[in-house]
């Protein structure tokens, strides 16, 4: 296929009804049917950072600044990364092969002792340039330094959710931090950052503080972030403990009402539905397959039963310490072969779902539905050019198929946020690549040193 080619017209942009348009391209319209709609030849308008006009019948090329000849693409809307550490780009590779406890203990908990601000800057501007390479266009964030991981935000031109994670072992201050970026922050790079408050999780944080973030996010309307029933030992030991599930403990203290990013979900049991389903409207579950199946964690985010109850599930990497990439294609992939596989039923989670789990539901989760995940006029300029001309695509006798099974972050030929055109050709336009990656691998070699003996927490799931 055609790469997509750059022109500018000859007016001035003041005169011109759009600041960009997208000729030629085959675009994605819908997934809400039993078949992912497409309209070849279709003509995409942006104005302002949103979309204009979506034209699936142009008359012709219309005036803009600039123009990008789509020829062969297909336009999607960019993908959402739902719940990740970006940061942890430091650890990729450095905790294989152990199990969930030895991960946190013995390795990843003793190695985030040696982050500094400039790290999570640094890490963080690794994962954005990653995920702007693979089409992800909006990642949610839950980690430290916050301030720095929004400066990457910032100057890389994605957008985010960020979530200044805190423990109670830290105090009032934790969350006082917590709180206090998440009011400082909202809204800020022209919109494209907003955020959560942001503890760790129901057995690091204890009811009090959960209950102060509930109220903390719901006075400064944003979200609770947190990490709840990653796996069923998690949701049994709180059972043992406690008498109720890690979901209970989120509706007594007020987290499900606030809203919520529920990360992972695997221990998420038949009792918790109806809870889940009374908050559907604001509350979302976040789903990184890949990092489930290395730890070996048994049962995992029941999907299916989510969607019946309408509670949105979207895809997401959490971090590359356990997930090792931050490809959103990898994770929908998984999950389409997975749920077939876990059901025991071919016909289900067909390609249509998958991309529609990608799109709307996953802007859903983020509390963003009819801004992200749709090219609709009014929509948030988020727009990816997609390539299946490779050899590993043809022939394509179901698009969407293509996109769900075939298609290869590589693939992703341009990459499009609020209405800014941050990589053109496989070229990233905001990111000085080379320069980034002298010092991240400079500071790499300290950063994984677990000589000290120290640990940011301990880790007692089972």
């Amino acid at each position: 296929m055609d790469t997509p080619t750059a022109t500018t017209g000859a007016t001035t942009p003041s005169d011109l009804p759009a600041d960009l348009a997208i000729v030629n391209c085959t675009a994605l319209l819908s997934t809400s049917g039993e078949r992912a709609e497409f309209a070849p030849g279709t003509t995409i308008t942006i104005r302002d950072g949103r979309i204009l006009a979506v034209d699936t019948s142009p008359a012709g090329i219309p005036a803009a600044a600039e123009i990008i000849d789509a020829g062969g693409m297909v336009a999607m809307p960019g993908l959402i990364n739902t719940h990740c550490h970006a940061a942890m780009t430091y650890f990729r590779g450095a905790a294989e092969d152990v199990d969930v406890d030895a991960w946190f203990n013995d390795y990843v908990w003793p190695m985030e002792v040696n982050l500094t601000e400039r790290d999570v800057y640094l890490g963080t501007m690794v994962a954005a340039a990653e995920m702007i390479q693979a089409g992800v266009t909006t990642f949610a964030d839950h980690y430290f330094y916050m301030e720095q991981a929004a400066a990457a935000v910032q100057e890389s031109g994605l957008r985010a959710n960020l979530g200044s994670a805190f423990f109670s072992s830290q105090g009032a201050e934790g969350i006082e931090q917590s709180v206090a970026f998440a009011e400082a922050w909202n809204g800020k790079a022209n919109g494209r950052i907003t955020t959560s408050v942001a503890p760790h999780a129901p057995y690091t944080v204890n009811d009090a503080h959960l209950a102060l973030a509930a109220a903390e996010a719901k006075r400064l309307g944003v979200k609770v972030h947190i990490h709840t029933s990653e796996d069923i030992a998690q949701a049994h030991k709180s059972i043992a403990s406690r008498g109720i599930t890690p979901v209970e403990v989120m509706e007594i203290t007020g987290c499900l009402d606030a809203g919520a990013i529920i990360a992972h979900g695997n221990g998420i049991m038949e009792s918790d539905l109806p809870l889940l389903a009374r908050h559907a409207d604001r509350v979302g579950v976040t789903h990184g397959p890949k990092g489930y199946l290395k730890f070996a964690l048994g049962p995992i985010t029941p999907i299916r039963s989510l969607m019946n109850v309408g509670v949105p599930v979207g895809y997401c990497t959490d971090g590359a310490a356990s997930n090792n990439t931050m490809d959103i294609l990898e994770s929908m992939r998984i999950t389409a072969i997975l749920q077939k596989q876990l059901n025991e039923d071919a016909r289900w989670f067909t390609s249509t779902m998958a991309l529609e789990m990608a799109g709307p539901s996953s802007a859903a989760v983020l509390g963003m539905q009819h801004e992200l995940g749709v090219l609709r006029a009014g929509a948030l300029a988020d727009v990816i050019l997609v390539d299946v001309g490779g050899f590993h695509c043809q022939p394509v006798h179901d698009l969407a198929a293509a996109l769900v099974y075939s298609v290869q972050p590589t693939d992703v030929r341009t990459t499009i946020v609020n209405g800014n055109v941050l990589m053109r050709d496989r070229e990233l336009l905001t990111i000085d690549r080379q320069a980034l990656l002298d010092e991240f691998r400079a500071r790499a070699r300290e950063i994984t040193d677990r000589s000290h003996g120290r640990s940011i927490q301990d880790y007692q799931a089972h």
